[in-house]
């Protein structure tokens, strides 16, 4: 089985935005006494910046790159290397790191170091939306309040609690939408859903700090999780948000739950679509999945995920 030793050459790419960027020397200290072979360290201050470098890394030939920040960064380096042997490494230095806890990551930044240094390499899915990438959930409704709600300065100060605060911010302002549901596959008959307050398509398994898509989603299934949640009285929702760290919500009367590979999701006005924390594209949207897209390394014992070769779009 492939592992990352197997790498000729590793770069690192730290978002120095990210919650516990300023712990990056360590880390990078870390690996390179655990005998990874760094030739190359690069710290981003914006989201141009790490475009250019993820360029500028993969140019180079680095097999190896790993890359430092929260969920939004690791998708984006993630669209980067997809469809490459380029291996994806990754220290989870953000607020939620639920791409991390899908994988089984650590969250300890010496045991994540350690990881990359002894881990195994497999190939997960990596979601599509309108051709933007997203690892964890796409979304749309109030997740994209939560979303502007978050500022920076909440999640370095407060951590994971900073999502709650955010969410009962967004539920305050929230006004109900229509989507339409479309499947090209015909896997399913067209959906049309009224006064909803969230709509989410999952390629992982966790999102939002810790909650979890369904009780069968993961990231290397080839398939979609699709779920819809109706507005409505404030305790039908605290019925269900005791529900979402297990994904039970998925069977609650004001849900609606399938699994696709392919959805078009249409609404009256155009509305944003939140990608991982990141606001990126605007529906109608089309959401495919791009098969054993993405190397990653993960814990040895992580059961996750495997490797079983490339896959295509679909």
């Amino acid at each position: 089985m492939k592992t990352a030793r197997d790498a000729h050459s590793a770069a690192i790419v730290i978002n120095a935005g990210s919650r516990r960027a300023a712990s990056h020397e360590l880390a990078v200290e870390a690996m390179r006494k655990a005998g990874v072979p760094i030739s190359a360290v690069h710290l981003v201050q914006s989201g141009a910046d790490l475009s250019g470098t993820l360029d500028r890394v993969l140019a180079d030939g680095h097999d190896l790159v790993v890359v430092g920040g929260g969920d939004g960064t690791l998708s984006y380096a993630a669209g980067r290397v997809a469809g490459t042997d380029v291996m994806l490494g990754v220290l989870p230095l953000g607020t939620a790191n639920d791409f991390a806890r899908t994988l089984e990551i650590p969250n300890n930044l010496a045991e994540a170091c350690a990881t990359v240094a002894d881990g195994k390499v497999v190939d997960i899915d990596l979601g599509r939306a309108n051709g933007e990438p997203f690892l964890n959930v796409a979304s749309v409704g109030i997740s994209v309040a939560v979303t502007e709600a978050l500022s920076p300065r909440l999640k370095r100060f407060i951590g994971p609690l900073a999502y709650s605060i955010a969410t009962l911010q967004a539920y305050v302002r929230h006004k109900p939408f229509r989507a339409r549901l479309e499947f090209p596959d015909n896997d399913h008959e067209p959906l049309d859903l009224d006064d909803l307050l969230q709509l989410a398509v999952g390629n992982g398994r966790h999102y939002g700090g810790g909650n979890t898509v369904s009780p069968t989603a993961g990231i290397d299934d080839h398939t979609l999780d699709v779920y819809a949640i109706l507005a409505g009285p404030l305790r039908e929702h605290v019925s269900i948000a005791r529900l979402l760290k297990d994904g039970s919500f998925i069977k609650h009367d004001r849900v609606y739950h399938l699994t696709t590979r392919r959805v078009r999701v249409v609404t009256d006005q155009p509305l944003p679509v939140n990608l991982d924390g990141e606001i990126a594209t605007t529906t109608p949207t089309d959401f495919t999945v791009q098969r054993n897209a993405v190397h990653v390394v993960v814990p040895q014992g992580s059961t996750t995920a495997m490797f079983d070769g490339p896959g295509a779009s679909t």
